[in-house]
Parts: C-alpha cells; sequence; structure tokens
C-alpha cells in the first residue's frame, strides 16, 4: 500500500508503506522547519515562531520521524499502560496518519521504579507508545527553541553536550592561580517532580492544550489511578527539554544581578548539568549572602526548592565531587580525577557479575564485563585518571583469580595461569576464553585492561553552539567526527567505513552516531556469495537496514569526497 504525501504540509490520512518513506526527503523537511523557527526566534518573530511550529507538528515528516524514533529508540520494547508495542512495519505505518491533535487523549503513565545510588528508588513514567510519539512529533518543534534560549553553560540533555563538557568547564574556570576558590554546590529537591505546572504552562512555547493533557494525564501504579497535580514525569520523552527549559535563565539572572564589572571582581560563573549545578565565588560570604538567595528565589517562581541536606559551600582545597568526578587544588595545581564513589559504585557492579557468573565459561564473562569496563573508562578518560585504571586493574584481578580458583580448588597457580590468563601487546595477565561466534565457530575473547584507555583531553564545545543553526553546521559536522572517531579508536574495520562515507548514511543522509547506531550491511549478500572483507560492506542506520532488506534496494559504495586545503 502506498500514498504520496505532501511531506512538508499537513499529513494524508491515507495508509503509507513504512519502508517505502523517502527518509532523505523527510529529514530535510524537518531540518529546514526547524531552521526556520531558530530564526524566527532569533530576530523575536512569536506568532511566525507558533506557525512553523503549527506546520511542522501537522506534517508528514514530522509525524514519521516522531514514528520512528520511538519504534527505534531502546525503550521500543517497553509498553505503556496498554501493553502495546509498535514492532512491525504495518503497526507502524498505521501509526503515523494516527498522530493528530484532534481528538488525542494521552493515557495514564506506567509506573516503574529504577534504584538509585543512595539506595532508594527512582520513580519513572512510561507513556504509551502513541503518547510517546506525540511526544517526539512537539519536541522536534519545541528543542529548536530549547536550543536557542537555553543558558550556555547548561550541558544536561542537550545535543552534542556531554558531561565532559560540563567537566572542562569546571576546570577552565578553577584551573588558574586567580581563579575562584570557594564553590557553592547546588542540589534541588526532587526537581521533575515538583516543577510547577502553572509555571510551565506559561512560559513553554508550545501548544497549551497538548501540554496541559501531558502534565495533567496523572499515574498507574498497582492498577490503581494517581493524579499528577505538579512536575514532569522521568521517563517521558520531552521531559528533559521541560526540565531544562524550567531551570534556563538561572545564568540570565546571575549576569542581571552582577554586572559584568561586578561579575568579573566577584568572580562569579555557574556549570550546570540538568538539575546539577555549582557557583564558583571569591568568598564564602558572597556565595552565602548573595547567591543563595537570588538562586531561592529563581527556584521559588518555578514551585522548586534547594535541598538543604545536599547544598554546601566548599574550598576548593578540600574539593567536591561533580558529575562522577572529584574536583580539587593540590597545593594551587587543579586536579580532575574519578571520585571515591564511583569507583566503588564500578567495582561493586563489577564483582556483583563475577558473583553471578559462577558457572559460565571465561568468554562468556568476558562478554559480560566488557562493555561494564569499556564505558566506564571512557567517561572517566579525560580526566587524570592514570593510578585509578591501574588500582582498577589490580581489584578486577583479584575477583577473575577468585573466580578461577573457585571454579579449578585442586589445580595449581601455575595451570589456573595457563588456562585463564595471558599476554596480549606486551601486557601480561590478560583474562581470556572462548566465546561463540557463529552456530558451529567460536573465537578467542579478551578482557582488556582498564588502564589500556588511553588518556585524552576533552575538547569543550562552544558555549553558543545550537545544532539547528545552519551557521553552526560546520562545526556540529566537526564535533560529530571527533566523537565518533575517538569512540571507534581501536575497531579499525568500522572506523575505516564510517571514514569512507563521511560519517553518514547512504540510504537516508544522516549522520551515524552512537545514539542512533548502525548495522553493517553486505553489498552483496553473504548468501549470494558476499565476503565479509570491508569493500563489501557498508554502514546503515537499523531502520535504513531494515528498508534496504524490505525493498530488496541496492546500495554502493559512497565516492570519495574530495576536501579543499
Amino acid at each position: 500500500m502506498t500514498a504520496k504525501n505532501d511531506l512538508a504540509g499537513a499529513a494524508s490520512r491515507k495508509p503509507v508503506e513504512w519502508h517505502a518513506i523517502d527518509w532523505l526527503k523527510a529529514h530535510r523537511n524537518v531540518r529546514r522547519l526547524q531552521a526556520r523557527i531558530v530564526k524566527a526566534m532569533q530576530e523575536g518573530k512569536a506568532g511566525k515562531v507558533q506557525a512553523l511550529q503549527h506546520l511542522l507538528t501537522h506534517s508528514f515528516s514530522g509525524r514519521a520521524l516522531a514514528v520512528k524514533r520511538v519504534t527505534d529508540n531502546r525503550g521500543k520494547r517497553t509498553p505503556g499502560v496498554d501493553g502495546e508495542l509498535w514492532n512491525t512495519p504495518q503497526k507502524k505505518a498505521q501509526a503515523v496518519p494516527s498522530l493528530r491533535r484532534r481528538s488525542y487523549r494521552p493515557q495514564p503513565l506506567r509506573r516503574m521504579y529504577i534504584p538509585k545510588s543512595n539506595g532508594r528508588l527512582r520513580p519513572l513514567g512510561i507513556p504509551t507508545m502513541k503518547d510517546r510519539a506525540m511526544q517526539a512529533l512537539y519536541l522536534l518543534a519545541l528543542d529548536p527553541i530549547a536550543e536557542t534560549l537555553a543558558d550556555p553553560n547548561s550541558y544536561g540533555f542537550r545535543q552534542l553536550r556531554s558531561p565532559a563538557d560540563a567537566v572542562e568547564q569546571c576546570f577552565n574556570i578553577l584551573s588558574t592561580r586567580y581563579s575562584a576558590e570557594w564553590v557553592w554546590e547546588g542540589d534541588i529537591r526532587s526537581c521533575f517532580d515538583r516543577i510547577s505546572h502553572e509555571w510551565l504552562l506559561s512560559h513553554i512555547p508550545m501548544d497549551k492544550v497538548i501540554l496541559r493533557q501531558w502534565l495533567k494525564v496523572g499515574f498507574m501504579d498497582k492498577s490503581i489511578l494517581y493524579p499528577t497535580e505538579e512536575g514532569t514525569p522521568q521517563g517521558g520523552i520531552i521531559s528533559p527539554v521541560l526540565a531544562n527549559m524550567t531551570l534556563d535563565g538561572l545564568e540570565k539572572a546571575l549576569d542581571e544581578a552582577f554586572p559584568k564589572r561586578l561579575r568579573q571582581q566577584y568572580k562569579i560563573h555557574l556549570v550546570r548539568f540538568a538539575d546539577d549545578f555549582i557557583i564558583v565565588g571569591i568568598s564564602k560570604e558572597v556565595l552565602e549572602e548573595k547567591i543563595t538567595p537570588l538562586v531561592e528565589r529563581f527556584l521559588k517562581e518555578r514551585g522548586l526548592e534547594l535541598s538543604p541536606e545536599k547544598t554546601r559551600i566548599t574550598h576548593i582545597a578540600d574539593g567536591f565531587d561533580f558529575l562522577g568526578q572529584n574536583i580539587r587544588k593540590y597545593n594551587g595545581k587543579l586536579i580532575i580525577k574519578p571520585s571515591r564513589k564511583s569507583v566503588r559504585a564500578c567495582l561493586s557492579h563489577v564483582r556483583a557479575i563475577v558473583k553471578a557468573h559462577q558457572q559460565v565459561t571465561a568468554g562468556h564473562l568476558v562478554l559480560e564485563l566488557a562493555p561494564v569496563l569499556r564505558g566506564w573508562a571512557n567517561y572517566h578518560r579525560h580526566v587524570v585518571s592514570k593510578k585509578t585504571f591501574q588500582s582498577m586493574d589490580c581489584a578486577i584481578f583479584k575477583s577473575l583469580w577468585a573466580w578461577a580458583k573457585r571454579r579449578h580448588p585442586n589445580k595449581t597457580a601455575e595451570w589456573i595461569k595457563r588456562k585463564y590468563f595471558k599476554t596480549v601487546g606486551g601486557q601480561n595477565w590478560i583474562f581470556f576464553g572462548r566465546a561463540q561466534k557463529t552456530k558451529d565457530q567460536t573465537q578467542e575473547v579478551w578482557l582488556h585492561a582498564v588502564a589500556q584507555t588511553p588518556i585524552v583531553r576533552h575538547i569543550k564545545i562552544k558555549a553558543l553552539a545550537n545544532p539547528y543553526d545552519p551557521q553552526w553546521e560546520p562545526y556540529v559536522e566537526w564535533r560529530l567526527g571527533v566523537k565518533m572517531a575517538n569512540m571507534l579508536r581501536g575497531r579499525h574495520t568500522l572506523l575505516y567505513l564510517w571514514q569512507e562515507q563521511d560519517g553518514l548514511c547512504p540510504v537516508c543522509c544522516q549522520p551515524l552516531t552512537e545514539l542512533t547506531e548502525w548495522h553493517a550491511h553486505h553489498i552483496v549478500w553473504r548468501a549470494h556469495g558476499g565476503g565479509d572483507g570491508a569493500e563489501n560492506r557498508v554502514l546503515l542506520h537499523p531502520n535504513c537496514h531494515r528498508q534496504v532488506h524490505s525493498q530488496r534496494l541496492t546500495v554502493a559504495k559512497p565516492r570519495p569526497t574530495v576536501r579543499g586545503v
């Protein structure tokens, strides 16, 4: 079944074939409208912004991309209260024309709980697939505004920004000899759960009817419906942006309270990642008497308040923890390293995995541990981590040695060493085993030492960078290229293919990133005699890969790009 649709205008209600959608055209139309929204915001044309938002949220392109997002992300197999999943091309195709504002009524959220680091449980609200898609659709029109209005030094839940950017900004404002020495650590009590609905409805530039329905929909917990009178539920696609827009403006409030001369005199700087933030100043008195009342007034307008137990003022010589790192000056030199809490949490996780897998093969245990250690090491590789990595390797070795001794209590240490540990690349005592590669074939796998992770200085993103503004496009492409090249370092075939394609999927011409993920497609299928070499492979987005196979499309190798000097 097929239907012609005006991708930029109102969507047809005729059924469409999911794998026949022109994704390149859909992306281009949405990006064009988002760029126009940014330009209208910069020019202060509120009416034009609303008109462009209406056009985007009623377009076929926007609806198709919204369905694509919620059916491609990691939560695609988690249903809401209705138990429905969009797990077939037919269901996805039927969902596109169903995303209509008229007659739309969201369903209550399904309440789930996940453990926090302090042992308590964090509540999550899981919307239905349709509600998720509607949120993704309206987020396409809201996020360009959020990025345009955002505080320059806000780094959480924003495109291209990461905790590493926030930590690097901390280094920039605290590392010099003349930097501020006092740090105000702010902690907001139950931020997501207490945001004022009245404030959101008055200040968030989107359809108020839709927003009110999402805020007031309530949640189901153990088959009981509970109303929501405040807060934005954690778990919704649009919730992080709503929370960010609620806290945006704090940096502007500091600028107004402390004009440039006073700000330089008091050395006031803000760094925020979602609801975690710090403000540095020249003295404890300035932070207590001027900053604390200002922040309390700012939060009170939004229905929020500080947590007295966790909000504190610290001298930089005593150090403080921020985003899993410990930031402290030793004899005037700023050192940023993994916090003890982060190290203990990672080791506890590793030991739990080892204890829970006493009967599996060594290869299987390697596959369980490798992503955990690789993710932790990559998170901390931008700071002073070498000694911490070495101590981590020592602790992990002790756990693995105890695991091996428990399996073979009657064998000698030399026998256990030969069976489970080897030398790889000049590194001794590397834990290894064999894992299933195909149905009839196994391969050797080994656990790379954490200390082998290279320490790389992170390049902080420019404070005013906006991924939706066309003038920032070359910079955004460069940032994505650097990030992907670092992530694929050591995975030579994937890095070669990614560079050969200029980082783009040849089907939809959109960037291949860690968030979008990718599949390695064989140009000549293996069933038809194609090989596994790089010359016969190309990286595609998962949805594009399914489209190629369902439509039996031919994908050609991209031509090399000639770049100017």
